[in-house]
């Protein structure tokens, strides 16, 4: 479930690509042919968006739960004009080249959940939801989890394999998020990744600062990792993190910003200290973890509203704007749902 296809839309015959691969993760999972259908026809009409109005980008599809139901991820990215009203171009007829004006308004219809994010001369983020019948009425009956998540992960341009990885663990208690960052790229980086979500999840019960020594011993046959581990108690209101080597972790609240604390390190290999910090976590906070395949520059403060959207529109502005190609990249946002 935590695995990203991205495919890039600069010219009209990708469209085509792009809903294959959406027809493809919904056969795999489970969505009955209506349902293929209807991924078919969001993920043509995104693509169309994003050569017509942003001048091309890149569409990211993931496999997404929420608890016994299944369902893909959109994410439609460009970095064009932007739109100076979003309700206005959603509307039905609404057209700044001429088209029929019914492309956007269509993918929300045709949308469980849909949200975008837009600011003008920088871009547009779409994100759409879609759910498997098949699998349950569960995403819309079950109380939703105290942390929503979002995230991107891609391998290095050329490469097959991905030597980040990611995962989590949690309940209604207590949520544990790895970011974990193989040393180099390629087949033998994503083994040492592998390696390391292997022993979070045989772990996940203790400790991140026992995970971290497990993972420290689990490794020593690989070329090693960065990683990081944050777990937040719900009941506590608090976040444990500990971490070694550049993941790179932010927490933001309404009154407060903190950045995680790692020490210098790889994972199997050399590490001189494993040392857990404690932050206060609070119903609304926003976490963000990445690898270092995403540039630090980035500043929540230059997208005003954008700590406001889901998590996975988070995760995809910032990873658009700040992805770096010389480098496998993942970026990992928790969001508190209030609760």
């Amino acid at each position: 479930m935590n695995e990203s296809t991205a495919i890039a839309i600069t010219e009209p015959s990708q469209t085509g690509e792009a809903r294959r691969a959406a027809l493809a993760l919904a056969t795999r999972l489970g969505f009955v042919e209506t349902e293929r259908g209807k991924a078919g026809i969001l993920v043509t009409e995104v693509a169309s968006n994003l050569i017509l109005h942003g001048g091309g980008g890149v569409i990211v599809l993931r496999a997404i739960a929420q608890g016994d139901a299944i369902g893909i991820e959109v994410l439609g990215l460009d970095q064009g004009a932007g739109m100076v009203n979003v309700e206005e171009c959603l509307q039905d007829g609404f057209s700044t080249t001429g088209t029929a004006g019914n492309g956007l308004g269509a993918v929300r219809r045709l949308s469980d959940f849909f949200e975008i994010y837009s600011r003008p001369h920088q871009g547009t983020a779409l994100l759409a939801h879609l759910w498997a019948s098949a699998s349950g009425p569960a995403h819309q009956q079950a109380q939703p989890p105290p942390l929503a998540l979002g995230a991107v992960a891609q391998p290095k341009p050329g490469e097959e394999v991905s030597g980040d990885a990611w995962a989590w663990q949690g309940d209604e208690r207590r949520c544990l998020l790895l970011v974990v960052d193989g040393l180099g790229h390629g087949p033998a980086a994503a083994s040492a990744a592998a390696m390391a979500v292997e022993v979070f999840y045989e772990h996940h019960q203790q400790s991140p600062q026992r995970i971290v020594e497990a993972a420290h011993r689990a490794l020593r046959s690989t070329r090693g990792a960065a990683l990081a581990i944050a777990a937040v108690n719900f009941e506590q209101q608090t976040l444990c993190f500990v971490g070694i080597g550049n993941i790179a972790a932010s927490l933001y609240s309404a009154t407060e910003q903190h950045s995680l604390v790692s020490y210098n390190g790889t994972v199997g290999h050399e590490v001189r200290k494993i040392q857990a910090f404690t932050y206060p976590w609070y119903a609304n906070s926003l976490l963000v973890m990445h690898s270092d395949g995403i540039s630090t520059q980035w500043k929540l403060d230059r997208y005003p509203g954008l700590s406001q959207t889901h998590p996975s529109l988070i995760a995809g502005v910032l990873y658009r704007d700040f992805r770096r190609d010389r480098d496998d990249g993942t970026i990992v946002v928790a969001k508190g749902t209030g609760l």
